[in-house]
C-alpha cells in the first residue's frame, strides 16, 4: 500500500507524474460533475401520445419538453403511411409556456401510421433530437 503524505506532495516538482495527474484530472472531474447544470431539452410528453391510436387526425402537433426551446431553430416532421410526408406549420412555442412547442398540421392525414421526427434547441442552446410513432385509425 502506498501512502502519500501531504508534506512530501507539497515538496514535489510539477514535473512529477503525480502533480502532473492531479492537475490534468481536476478540471476534467469539475467539469463532469457541472455537466447537469447543462441541461438538454428532453421531451416529456407529446400529444399525440407517441405508440397512441388516435381516431381523428390532429390539427395541432404538441411537444412538451423539459425546459424552453426556441422555435425558430427547432423542427418537426411527420410522415405517414407509405412514406407520404404531412405538411406542417412552422413551429411556435405556447406565449404560456415556451417548453412547449406547436405545430399545426395542414395537410390531410389518411389513416394508417405516423412517424414524427423533431429535433428542439433548448434556450441555453443545446440541440436533442429524437422520433416517436402513432396511429390513426
Amino acid at each position: 500500500m502506498v501512502l502519500i503524505n501531504i508534506q512530501e506532495i507539497a515538496a514535489m516538482s510539477i514535473e512529477h507524474p503525480l502533480c502532473k495527474l492531479v492537475a490534468y484530472a481536476t478540471p476534467l472531474a469539475l467539469a463532469l460533475i457541472s455537466q447537469p447544470a447543462f441541461a438538454h431539452a428532453h421531451l416529456k410528453s407529446e400529444v399525440p401520445a407517441a405508440k397512441s391510436v388516435v381516431s381523428a387526425a390532429p390539427s395541432v402537433i404538441k411537444l412538451k419538453f423539459s425546459e424552453g426551446v426556441e422555435p425558430k431553430f427547432s423542427g418537426v416532421s411527420i410522415s405517414g403511411p407509405k412514406n407520404v410526408p404531412v405538411k406542417l406549420s412552422q413551429p411556435t412555442v405556447d406565449p404560456q409556456d415556451n417548453s412547449r412547442l406547436l405545430i399545426s398540421v395542414q395537410g390531410p392525414m389518411p389513416a394508417g401510421q405516423y412517424r414524427v421526427n423533431w429535433h428542439a434547441v433548448s434556450v441555453d442552446g443545446h440541440k436533442t433530437k429524437g422520433d416517436y410513432s402513432f396511429s390513426l385509425k
